[in-house]
């Protein structure tokens, strides 16, 4: 490893690792991650001999901002919808109506007058279909920019000026008063706000044993947080993502343990794997007049943007599959000019190798899953197929190649099953599926 303020280099002999190194959002245009989200736990776990799982499954947030350009991707809070702001298209009228899928019919309200009444009494209404889950919000205004009924700033507009006062509108939403304000120059208690998808979460990472949040076929090493895959399926519900750190943040922490009590000693690097490491770090600097890092960072940016984001075909993951594949050929001869110290160039020459193995997991992923669930949406696969709900895709690194295998998923347990109606069950699960659940209730 190396300190980013020095460049210094740095050896770590551990018995146990754990990572808690976040998602992989920098690899997109849009993201609400901070400039550490550049996937290095999913690739160093894949090249350390672990696998990642449901690598095709990428959450984006509905509400981001969309300008100014310097803040793109910021997040707009859930609250702001949950609090009366609704959403409309350029054309003025309230389009998430038109966007309820059928398994949420029954929940949410199919007008602008039951929708209204919900926020004052919300036991004899439906929900605000603004309120549906992230992933129904964030199509329905890719869809809605796509069809050219967008914002000026590619986004739709969120307004809660006309819901609430505006000193109440700052006593609920002091942050969101604040934040586009003092970034956007608008004043949210009197204008709508521009907002749209941003990369926020990846559900997919290391596979781990549940209980010990000990990576897959790797002893010593341990996973808790974003970069482990499996808790959330193929989808995440807002909120779920302190719980998740909170139980196998502890439980990796036992695990690890627990683990280094048993196997007490201490592996030992040969003097070849540190020489290697030295040579990698040094590389960037040693390439004169070769690849701009950010260059080939925006271009991978767009590339996942485009071809890799919100809605899939089978046609565009090949064509990213192959730009990535000239991408990692071209970073080979990246190339930083100055020293180590302070240097965000050397830094990103760095993280690219990392950005472009995650990138190819989740496009490998994405083509092999032809149907649409949770975070991955097919164009050309546009429902749910049963077939795959019991598939997990699983990938892992045969030299520099990405391997990606399909391995049978457990369904719902019966102590879970149990807690459903099975009207509520039979939404999700085939009848046959359903048979044979020993849980479910009438």
């Amino acid at each position: 490893g190396y300190r980013r303020e020095s460049g210094s280099e740095l050896l770590f002999e551990a018995g146990a690792v754990i990572l808690a190194t976040g998602g992989i959002g920098k690899s997109f245009k849009v993201t609400s991650n901070s400039w550490e989200g550049t996937g290095d736990g999913h690739a160093l776990a894949l090249r350390a001999g672990s696998k990642l799982i449901d690598m095709e499954f990428v959450q984006f947030h509905p509400t981001g901002m969309v300008w100014p350009p310097s803040v793109r991707g910021i997040l707009v809070t859930e609250s702001v919808r949950g609090d009366g702001g609704v959403l409309t298209n350029s054309e003025g009228r309230r389009f998430m109506f038109t966007y309820i899928p059928e398994v949420f019919k029954d929940k949410y309200a199919d007008t602008e007058e039951e929708a209204d009444r919900w926020y004052k009494d919300q036991a004899n209404n439906r929900r605000p279909p603004e309120l549906l889950p992230r992933d129904e919000v964030a199509r329905a205004i890719n869809s809605e920019v796509k069809a050219g009924r967008g914002s000026p700033h590619g986004g739709v507009f969120l307004d809660v000026s006309k819901r609430l006062p505006a000193e109440e509108i700052k006593r609920r939403l002091p942050s969101m008063w604040h934040q586009f304000k003092e970034l956007a120059d608008v004043d949210i208690t009197e204008q709508p706000m521009e907002v749209g998808p941003t990369c926020h979460y990846v559900m997919g990472g290391v596979q781990v044993d549940p209980d010990t949040a000990a990576a897959v076929g790797l002893h010593g090493l341990f996973a808790a947080g974003e970069v482990a895959g499996g808790m959330h399926g193929s989808n995440r519900l807002g909120g779920n993502s302190l719980s998740d750190l909170l139980v196998f943040g502890r439980r990796a922490g036992m695990g690890a343990v627990a683990y280094l009590q048993s196997n007490p000693g201490r592996p030992s690097l040969s003097d070849g794997t540190v020489k290697r490491a030295q040579e990698r770090l040094n590389a960037p600097f040693t390439h004169t007049g070769g690849e701009n890092p950010y260059t080939i960072h925006q271009e991978l940016q767009q590339t996942t943007n485009d071809l890799v984001g919100i809605i899939r075909t089978k046609k565009e993951l090949e064509e990213s599959l192959e730009k990535l594949a000239k991408f990692r050929q071209r970073i080979k001869n990246v190339s930083v000019t100055g020293g180590r110290e302070f240097n965000p160039g050397f830094h990103l020459a760095l993280d690219l190798e990392n950005m472009l193995l995650v990138s190819e997991a989740m496009a490998r992923s994405a083509l092999i899953r032809e149907e649409s669930r949770g975070g991955h949406t097919r164009e050309d696969f546009p429902k749910m197929d049963s077939k795959w709900r019991q598939v997990n895709n699983v990938t892992s690194v045969d030299g520099e190649a990405i391997k990606c295998e399909q391995v049978k998923a457990k369904l719902l347990s019966d102590e879970l099953s149990s807690l459903f109606e099975n009207s509520e069950l039979s939404k999700y699960f085939t009848e046959e599926e359903l048979a044979g659940m020993k849980g479910g209730s009438k």
